[in-house]
């Protein structure tokens, strides 16, 4: 049992990534535009680099390939994300804060399972891939 609930928090982890990383590129001009509209700086550097690193970094995950570094990458970005994109703390066009703050929020427990999961020491998993 421990062995299946490690594999698919893994799984659903990288699910997690993997689908705002391809949402990026069938909606890149949007993803741009907000974040633009938070100040982001240099964007049109950050996506790209952002979206890949999703894409890849998810499917590593859903895979069982280089999982603490992986996690490790993912727990670093969740937090320059949720300080850049859900600054629930300012107010936008349009916004939500109220919105921005359940993301920061929920993006903090991301978070703590990715530090868990990048310092697990032979976390019993199933691998699609034998690395």
């Amino acid at each position: 049992m421990e062995k299946l609930a490690v594999t698919l928090g893994r799984c659903l982890l990288g699910l997690y990534f993997l689908m705002p990383g391809i949402s990026k590129v069938t909606s890149y001009q949007a993803m741009l535009d907000y974040m633009t509209l938070h100040n982001i700086p240099m964007v049109d550097v950050l996506l790209p680099i952002t979206t890949a690193l999703q894409i890849l970094g998810g499917l590593c995950l859903i895979a069982g390939l280089r999982i603490k570094e992986i996690a490790l990458m993912f727990a670093g970005m969740t937090i320059l994300i949720n300080l850049g994109m859900h600054d629930f703390w300012n107010t936008y066009p349009e916004g939500n804060q109220g919105h921005e703050l359940q993301n920061f929020v929920k993006n903090l427990g991301i978070f703590a399972g990715l530090l868990v999961m990048s310092a697990g020491q032979h976390l019993p998993q199933w691998r699609l891939v034998k690395a």
